[in-house]
Parts: C-alpha cells; sequence; structure tokens
C-alpha cells in the first residue's frame, strides 16, 4: 500500500478551506455554489485528461461536448410539444433519415467502387442530389415546427423524462460526436487535430444557436431539470417541519432552503465524480492505461509492437469526449437553463485546459485539483480585485485618469490572474501541482 502524499493533501485541504472561508465571511449560498461548479469543473477536467494525459490528444473543442450535454437535458427531460410534432415532427424525422441515408450512400459508393471517375461522379450525384431531396423535406417541416407558438414554444420539445437519464444521454451524444470527428481527424498531425475539433465545436454551437425546432435557437429554454432530482426550494418552505428545523437552527427558512438544496447537488454530484475518478484511476494502472502512455510517448515504437495507434486514440478520444458530455448535462441541469450564447471557447475550452495544466497532466487527482482551485480564482479574483482596486484608488481624486483606468481594468483581473498562475506553475511546477507519476 502506497504512503499518504501529505503535499497533495494539504492542497485539497487548502482549496477546502477556501470554499468554508468564503461561506464563512461572504455567503453560504456563495460557497456552495463555487463546491457544485468545482465539481462539474473537475469532472470536465477529468475528461480532458484522459485524452491529452493519456494519449495525447489535443482537443480545442471542449465547449462543443459540453454543449452536447446540454442540449441532451433538453431533448431528455422538456415536455413534448404536441402541436409541433402534428405540425412538422414527422418531416423533420424524415428529412434527417434522408439524410443520414444520402451520407451511408454515398460512404458505401465509395468504399466499394473502384478509384476514377466513375466512383467520383457517382458520390457528386449522390451527395447533390440528396441534398437537395433532404432541403425539400426538412426545410417545410422546420418551418411548420418553429410557427408554433414561437414566444413560447417553437421547438418539438423532448421526452419528459427524469433529468439524471439525460446524463448518460449527454455522454451518448458527446461520444456519436467524438466517434464522429476522430474517424476523419485522428489521422492528422496534433495541430490539425486541434484545428478541426475547434472548428467542429464552433459548428456545434451555431447549430444550437440557429435551428430553433431543435432547442429554441438564442431564444433559450427555461425551466430544465423538472421535476429537479433534488427537492424543491418552494416545497421546503412550505414544508412545516422544514421551517421549524431551520427556526430551531436559527435560519431563515428561505436561505436554509437554498443550501439544502445546493448541498444535495454537491452529494450528486460528488458521488458521480468519485465512481468517474475510481474508473479512472483503475484505467489509468491497468495494461490498458500503460498501453494507451506509451503510445502517448512514443507513437512510432507502439506502432512498431504491433498497436494500432489509430483505434487506441479514437477509443480514448470517445471516452474523454463522453465524461465532457457527461459534465456539460450535469451543469445544464444545475443551471435550469440552456443558453447557446453563454458557450464561448475562453469558459468552456482555455478555462479547462488551465485546470488540466496547473492540477497535472497524465494525473486524474491533479485535474480534480485543478477544477476546483482555478474555478475557485475564477469567480472570487473579479469581487477581490474590485475590493484591492478600491482600496488602492481610495487617496486618488475623483475623476483622475488614472484612477479610472485602473477602476475599468478590475474586469480583467481574470485573465491576468489566470496568465500568472500559469506562468508560476510552469516556472515553478512544470509538470503539475500533481504531477503524473
Amino acid at each position: 500500500m502506497s504512503a499518504i502524499n501529505w503535499k497533495n493533501v494539504g492542497l485539497f485541504a487548502l482549496v477546502a478551506l477556501l470554499i468554508l472561508w468564503t461561506g464563512l465571511f461572504q455567503s453560504w449560498n456563495v460557497a456552495l455554489a463555487i463546491l457544485n461548479m468545482g465539481l462539474i469543473s473537475a469532472i470536465m477536467a477529468l475528461g480532458v485528461n484522459i485524452q491529452w494525459g493519456y494519449a495525447g490528444l489535443f482537443n480545442v473543442g471542449v465547449m462543443g461536448f459540453v454543449a452536447l450535454g446540454g442540449l441532451a437535458v433538453v431533448i431528455v427531460s422538456e415536455a413534448p410539444v404536441p402541436e409541433a410534432w402534428a405540425a412538422g415532427g414527422p418531416r423533420i424525422l424524415a428529412g434527417l433519415a434522408i439524410g443520414a441515408g444520402v451520407i451511408a450512400a454515398a460512404v458505401q459508393a465509395y468504399k466499394r467502387m473502384a478509384p476514377g471517375r466513375l466512383r467520383a461522379l457517382v458520390v457528386t450525384v449522390l451527395l447533390v442530389g440528396g441534398f437537395f431531396l433532404y432541403r425539400a423535406v426538412f426545410d417545410p417541416g422546420v418551418e411548420a415546427v418553429e410557427a408554433v407558438n414561437p414566444a413560447g414554444t417553437g421547438f418539438l420539445g423532448g421526452l419528459g423524462l427524469p433529468v439524471l437519464l439525460a446524463w448518460p444521454v449527454g455522454a451518448l451524444l458527446a461520444a456519436g460526436a467524438a466517434w464522429a470527428i476522430g474517424k476523419t481527424a485522428l489521422g492528422l498531425r496534433s495541430d490539425y487535430l486541434a484545428i478541426a475539433t475547434l472548428g467542429i465545436s464552433e459548428i456545434i454551437i451555431a447549430t444550437l444557436k440557429n435551428e430553433d425546432w431543435l432547442a429554441r435557437g438564442v431564444k433559450n429554454v427555461t425551466g430544465l431539470g423538472r421535476p429537479w432530482p433534488v427537492p424543491y426550494e418552494v416545497d421546503l418552505q412550505k414544508s412545516a417541519a422544514f421551517v421549524d428545523w431551520a427556526q430551531g437552527m436559527g435560519l431563515d427558512p428561505v436561505t436554509a432552503s437554498s443550501v439544502v438544496v445546493k448541498l444535495a447537488y454537491a452529494g450528486l454530484f460528488a458521488v458521480v465524480l468519485g465512481i468517474l475518478l475510481w474508473m479512472s484511476q483503475a484505467a489509468l494502472n491497468s495494461p490498458w492505461g500503460r498501453m494507451m502512455r506509451a503510445i502517448r510517448d512514443n507513437e512510432v515504437a507502439a506502432e512498431a509492437m504491433g498497436k494500432d495507434v489509430t483505434r487506441r486514440h479514437l477509443q480514448v478520444f470517445i471516452l474523454g469526449s463522453a465524461v465532457i458530455g457527461m459534465a456539460g448535462a450535469m451543469m445544464t441541469t444545475l443551471d435550469g437553463l440552456l443558453t447557446p450564447g453563454a458557450y464561448q471557447p475562453l469558459r468552456y475550452t482555455f478555462l479547462i485546459w488551465v485546470m488540466v495544466i496547473v492540477g497535472g497532466s497524465g494525473s486524474n487527482w491533479g485535474s480534480v485539483l485543478g477544477g476546483f482551485l482555478i474555478w475557485f480564482l475564477w469567480v472570487q479574483v473579479e469581487p477581490l480585485g474590485n475590493a484591492l482596486m478600491g482600496l488602492i484608488t481610495a487617496g486618488m481624486a475623483d475623476g483622475s485618469p488614472l484612477k479610472e483606468h485602473l477602476l475599468a481594468s478590475t474586469a480583467h483581473m481574470r485573465l491576468l490572474t489566470m496568465g500568472v498562475i500559469l506562468l508560476l506553475v510552469l516556472r515553478f511546477s512544470p509538470r503539475g501541482l500533481i504531477p503524473e507519476k
């Protein structure tokens, strides 16, 4: 049995103390909000670490997989809209089936026919003709669906199932997208793979923004996750037993209900993180994990030993994306709304990569630590920066250009802090706070 690494324990204890400090000196609601998003961020970082730390795959399209997880919550938990289904649902499904059939037919023609002009002609005719047929069936269905109460619905809705089912469905959607990306892009060099994943993630976000029939586009879908997987705050406030308990503890029932709900979410998220962490550690320490690290360190040598590098890359790319998609579904469940415009590369790609690098590339525990630490700093730096700048400029005259400049610059404290942290970690601990063994 390995000895306890007290340095790692101390780092996690430090993060716990920071969250406790937030609860004691700011608000327990804020502290628990940081904890919940820290748990979700840790899962996202774990997914990226599976791709990069295990296999060296540079995925710069993290936000696309997060968004697919959010879409899964709409598809699974939102109630169906019968009027929209009656107006154009069958035509949309038929159009999608035609599109999938055309692509499958073109792929089969390309594989089965001998190279030459005839193959190129057949594939071109299939794709072009199939595209016009697809649009002829699909577009009228979309117009009919989006015309049904566009201010309130204007989309097909979902299946009306419990929202917890959306978490594995989010993983499956992200895994399916990863398979499609991997089959076309994993044979490319790492820099081309990065460009491909970034471009495809932007396509996913653009689709969510513009296809109103799917998830209302930029009109957003609110009230998601009902019934919640945890108690409702309003129901707790109406419960005489809960009100008596809260008042007996000297707490305001409204504040206490919010704290209890956030604690319940934290428990759910912690269970998911614990299971994923246990599975990731078991995989990393297995022969499969040693093989993946061997491929990461020297692909040529691994191929010489008979390993199918492209297949293994596809496998690990799908696994990591599935974890990211599940985290995206959990986040949308927590927020209760899907806002496609909120998926930005800075928040859902760059920041997740900072978590992995700071925590320790290739280290699962490091990714979890980075998820908590970087999210805490991301949330707290701006208000602390405002207070610091207010203190620094307290003696300056009102209207001073320097004072105005310093106060206006506090909005950039987050980016400055992330850059400084990256520089410090890369200088003094280049393998991360909890390095890979």
